[in-house]
């Protein structure tokens, strides 16, 4: 197997694969009603890369060092026929971790044959647990219990599960203790991210991040818990166990302490363009090389190339002279 380095000698070792850019969501930190409205002009389904230019790219991406791909959106189970995605690359050789993000509405529908295909687990996002701050946050109203019933589903399947929580304040900060009782009384994983300056329309601002530090503190008060020794490099979250052993809990710290160099991420976007940070402005088209009769050989190349250029640190440089003025949203590149 190959392997790719970039400018700051971080390798290439994950990547992230948006699907489509709809979502059945609207959530405040991400795709604002406001500025995703009924009008809103989504990717048409031919610029949309199919399931075998996928496949493809995913196996190049392996071939050169990728270890684990990740289904993203949009909400990637608004994809018609993923589990069919989802079993192309579960054939690829090398045997790369297999998982999906959605926001689990669908997952009760689509758990059993996700598993079957292949998938190797399951992230949900969950905001919130009473039911008006989940409407609020998630912009539709949307029923809190179809989120639950999906987790459940998973787990049914066999799928194991992870639930993320953004927490933005004077949103959802109440919700971070309930979270936490409902993940240990379930035996779960539960990762609390700060809100993060994604894209250009969620009116980002500093007052409004929950730290890392303020959310563990304010568990430490109910819960004990264990910090885990840090796992391989890349890895985004600083992790703790509860002391009784049920479950667990992570902290995305990105923007009070980033992560930019041990970052090996690299997305590709639902009409096949590949950005080197969650924060770029824009990406590299891959499309037109898939279309235009281009060999695994030069696809391969191409990839070494943008990575091998690659010098992105956004969140170190956050609000510096050298930081992007710019930003994809982050409904495009799926987080």
């Amino acid at each position: 197997m190959s392997s790719c380095v970039d400018r700051f000698q971080r390798p290439l070792r994950d990547l992230r694969i948006s699907v489509t850019d709809r979502c059945n969501f609207r959530c405040v930190y991400c795709m604002p009603s406001d500025q995703f409205g009924v009008d809103h002009p989504f990717l048409p389904k031919d610029q949309l890369l199919t399931f075998e230019e996928i496949e493809r790219v995913a196996r190049v991406a392996v071939s050169l060092g990728v270890r684990k791909l990740r289904l993203t959106g949009g909400e990637p189970l608004l994809r018609r026929g993923i589990e069919d995605l989802v079993a192309f690359l579960a054939t690829i050789p090398g045997a790369p971790d297999l998982a999906l993000t959605t926001n689990g509405v669908m997952l009760p529908h689509k758990a059993e044959a996700l598993a079957l295909a292949g998938l190797k687990r399951v992230t949900v996002s969950l905001d919130a647990l009473d039911p008006e701050v989940f409407g609020r946050m998630n912009g539709t109203g949307a029923d809190v219990s179809r989120v639950l019933a999906g987790i459940e589903a998973a787990q049914v399947f066999g799928l194991p599960v992870k639930v993320n929580a953004v927490i933005r304040r004077g949103w959802n900060e109440d919700q971070i203790l309930p979270l936490v009782r409902w993940a240990h009384a379930n035996d779960l994983t539960l990762r609390f991210i700060e809100y993060m300056d994604v894209g250009e329309t969620n009116g980002w601002q500093r007052a409004e991040v929950v730290t890392a530090d303020e959310i563990l503190t304010l568990i430490r008060r109910e819960f004990p818990l264990v910090e885990e020794p840090g796992g391989r490099r890349g890895e985004t979250a600083l992790r703790f166990r509860h002391a009784d052993g049920k479950g667990e809990i992570g902290l995305i710290a990105s923007v009070t302490t980033p992560f930019c160099g041990d970052c090996s991420r690299l997305r590709l976007s639902a009409e096949g363009k590949l950005y080197t940070c969650l924060f770029a402005g824009s990406g590299h088209d891959l499309r037109s090389l898939l279309r235009g009769g281009a060999s695994d050989a030069v696809l391969a190349a191409t990839f070494g190339s943008i990575w091998g250029g690659r010098e992105d640190r956004y969140s170190e440089l956050r609000g510096g002279l050298d930081a992007p003025t710019h930003k994809a949203e982050m409904s495009y590149l799926g987080g």
